[in-house]
């Protein structure tokens, strides 16, 4: 072969490549407090995603706009964000899932669990992921928390104490006085994953509300999930003034403690009854990087899992025990 056809061909080749490990995704929907944040996730991955449009309204600036209809009938479109509000985003995932979507579908999920529950078992009957919007996952802190957990360093977990709160504005408070469990179903439902990430689904859930106000809003919750040899403490406090520096996750078994605060900030203290990995025995105190984009690496590891490189690690039935806890702890489910 000259010289000038072998570089065309491998021109060629590298572009065909190139296609392929480009994967075509859409929004739908821009109501979701994490939506523009989505948004800016998947368009800062073009060697990953093509943004092919959201369905909305109005959009974003140089996103194309489009209906419902019209993202789901793109030619290729491998998977959709659903960035709706909650009490459609149930019933807009399972229409995604009917076109044959993989879907990434912001938390809680929906409001009526036996919804959730058949459209994420639809999708595992597909053979379709359904990436829940637990951007904990995929903190350096968490994951390296779950490692610990898998690999025993703790022993065997006896506490989980964890709270996320914040000082809601008036905008804030008038968003989840719409909801019936409020604060707790609308923003714990991060620390509820991560716990049943740990433990599994709680053999019961007690729930508590001791609002602040006389509103109607409920600002103020707690929650404990029992487990044959362990409790976990779940806090909300819309009504904390130092909420965000506040927010923890705290692991403690017979052979080590485990803490993450500022929740998202990636600095751990770790206290082991003897050496593990690259840790020694007493107690450490260490700062991990986070990435600047808090939801990037949701999309990253969804594109692995949408080429067959890996399996998503929380299926159906953890979903599906993720959701009924947050609707116990949040007092809708008894």
């Amino acid at each position: 072969m000259k010289r000038r056809s072998f570089l065309l061909a491998c021109g060629t080749a590298a572009f065909a490549a190139d296609s392929r490990s480009r994967l075509r995704i859409g929004q739908i929907g821009v109501e979701h407090a994490h939506a523009a944040g989505k948004m800016a996730a998947m368009r800062s991955l073009p060697d990953l995603w093509e943004v092919v449009g959201v369905a909305a309204s109005k959009g974003y600036d140089g996103v194309k706009t489009m209906t419902v209809e019209e993202l789901l009938a793109t030619p290729d479109l491998k998977a959709v964000a659903v960035e709706t509000r909650v009490e459609d985003s149930c019933a807009i995932a399972l229409r995604c899932i009917q076109a044959g979507k993989h879907v990434h579908l912001d938390k809680p999920g929906a409001l009526n669990h036996d919804e959730f529950k058949a459209m994420r078992l639809e999708a595992e009957k597909r053979g379709l992921t359904v990436q829940m919007g637990y951007m904990l996952r995929y903190n350096p802190a968490f994951e390296l928390l779950f490692q610990a957990v898998r690999e025993g360093w703790l022993g065997e977990i006896t506490e989980i104490d964890a709270a996320m709160g914040k000082l809601a504005d008036g905008g804030t408070r008038a968003g989840i006085r719409q909801l019936e469990g409020g604060g707790m179903f609308e923003l714990a439902c991060h620390i509820i994953d991560a716990t049943l990430t740990i433990m599994g689904r709680p053999g019961s859930v007690t729930s508590f509300s001791t609002p602040t106000q006389d509103d109607s809003t409920k600002d103020n919750q707690m929650a404990v999930l029992q487990y044959p040899k362990a409790t976990a403490v779940i806090r909300c406090n819309h009504a904390d003034p130092f909420g965000g520096t506040r927010r923890r996750f705290n692991v403690t078994g017979t052979g080590g403690t485990f803490e993450i605060v500022p929740l998202e900030g990636g600095k751990v203290n770790l206290s082991l009854t003897k050496a593990r990995g690259n840790y020694k025995k007493g107690t450490q105190s260490f700062q991990l990087d986070v990435p600047k984009d808090r939801y990037a690496g949701e999309f990253i590891d969804l594109a692995k899992v949408v080429r067959g490189e890996k399996k998503f690690a929380w299926d159906a039935a953890h979903d599906i025990a993720v959701h009924e806890t947050v609707l116990r702890a949040s007092g809708i489910w008894k």
